[in-house]
C-alpha cells in the first residue's frame, strides 16, 4: 500500500437524522481514522531516513535497556543503554506493534495491533502466550496495574477493556464519550489516564467506575503516547502539533517541552533519572532529552520504521536485581 496524501479531501455523510454535532462527530472520527491508517501505509522505504540536521546520535547513559515497538518492522527491538548493540525480542508474528507494558514479574505484554490481540512474553527465554481476550479492534495503549491486572486501549471499539490478572474474563473499565483511546499511563492515585485520540484531550479514568474527569490542557492535536514521572507530572506526545507538553502534578500549568524536529511523536517514556524519550515516528528514530530541558540527542538505533511504542522494564525485571524471575516491584 501507498500512503494516503488525500486524507483531507475525503469526507462522509452522517446518517440523514443527525444533526450538526453527529456531523461534525463522524467528520472528526473520520480524519482521526485516516490519520492511524497512514501509520499502516507508511513506505516500508522510510526506515533510516535522514535525521533532522544538528541533532547527536549517541547512546544513552547506563541505565535499564530502552524497548521500541517498530512498528513498520513488524518487530520489537531493544538497545542497552551502558553500551552494546541493539536486538530484537523474540516475539512471533508480530503484525504493527505499538503499546508495551510490563508486569512486576517481568512479562513483557505488547499490542499486536495489526492481529488485534495482546501477546505476552514470559522472562528469562520464556514463551510467548496469547492475552485471552474478546472482539479486540486495533488495541494500542496498555497499562498494568499493581494487582497485576492488564488494561487495554481497544482503539477502534472506543473502549478500555481490563483482564484480571487471576483469569477470568474481560471487563470494560466505564468510560464517557472516547474516539479511539491511544495511550494509557497511571496517575498518582491510581487512576488511568488516557489520551482520547479523535476529541484532542486526555481523560483522567477511575477504573472502579466512579468517575472520569478531563485533564485540563489546551490546544491538544491528536494526543497518542502518555508518561508520568514520580512527581507526578504528565507528558503527552502530542501528535498532530509535533510536539510534546507537560502538565505539572495537580492540574497545574501546561508547557511545551523543548525540543527539536519532531514528526509526529507517538510513544513516551521516563527513565527515573530525570530523562524523557520520545519515539519520534515519522522521523524513524527515539530521542532522549531531560526533563528539566535541552540535551536532545538520537538515540543509536538502526533501521527503525515508524517506531511507536517505547517502555523501560520495571526495576525487579533489570539486570542485576535478582537472579531468576523477580515477584515484585
Amino acid at each position: 500500500m501507498e500512503r494516503s496524501t488525500s486524507a483531507e479531501s475525503r469526507t462522509i455523510d452522517p446518517p440523514a437524522t443527525a444533526g450538526r454535532t453527529a456531523a461534525r462527530r463522524w467528520t472528526r472520527r473520520l480524519a482521526a481514522a485516516v490519520g492511524m491508517l497512514m501509520l499502516c501505509a507508511l513506505p516500508m522505504g522510510a526506515a533510516g531516513a535522514a535525521q533532522p540536521h544538528g541533532v547527536g546520535d549517541v547512546r544513552s547513559p547506563a541505565g535499564p535497556p530502552l524497548y521500541v515497538s517498530d512498528y513498520g518492522n513488524n518487530r520489537v527491538v531493544t538497545l542497552p543503554m551502558g553500551g552494546g548493540e541493539q536486538t530484537t525480542v523474540p516475539f512471533d508474528g508480530l503484525v504493527r506493534p505499538t503499546g508495551m507494558a510490563w508486569d512486576a514479574a517481568g512479562r513483557l505484554y505488547v499490542s499486536d495491533t495489526g492481529n488485534n490481540r495482546v501477546v505476552v512474553l514470559s522472562p528469562n527465554g520464556g514463551e510467548q502466550s496469547v492475552v485471552p481476550t474478546v472482539d479486540l479492534s486495533r488495541p494500542l495503549g496498555l497499562a498494568v496495574d499493581q494487582g497485576g491486572n492488564l488494561h487495554v486501549a481497544d482503539s477502534f471499539n472506543d473502549r478500555i477493556v481490563r483482564v484480571p490478572a487471576g483469569g477470568g474474563g474481560q471487563t470494560t473499565v466505564p468510560t464517557t464519550g472516547l474516539l479511539h483511546p491511544w495511550g494509557l499511563a497511571w496517575a498518582p492515585g491510581g487512576e488511568l489516564y488516557v489520551s482520547d485520540f479523535v476529541n484532542d484531550r486526555v481523560v483522567k479514568v477511575a477504573v472502579d467506575g466512579s468517575g472520569q474527569t478531563t485533564v485540563p490542557t489546551v490546544g491538544l492535536s491528536q494526543p497518542t503516547g502518555l508518561a508520568v514521572n514520580a512527581a507526578g507530572d504528565l507528558y503527552i506526545a502530542d501528535s498532530g502539533n509535533n510536539r510534546v507538553v507537560k502538565v505539572a502534578t495537580g492540574s497545574g500549568p501546561q508547557s511545551t517541552v523543548p525540543t527539536t524536529g519532531l514528526n509526529s511523536p507517538l510513544g513516551l517514556a521516563l527513565d527515573g533519572s530525570g530523562n524523557l524519550y520520545v519515539a519520534d515516528g515519522f522521523n524513524n528514530r527515539v530521542v532522549r532529552l531531560r526533563e528539566t530541558g535541552g540535551g536532545q540527542v538520537t538515540l543509536s538505533f538502526t533501521g527503525l520504521n515508524t517506531p511507536t511504542g517505547l517502555s523501560f522494564p520495571p526495576v525487579a525485571a533489570r539486570p542485576g536485581h535478582g537472579e531468576d524471575r523477580p515477584e515484585s516491584l
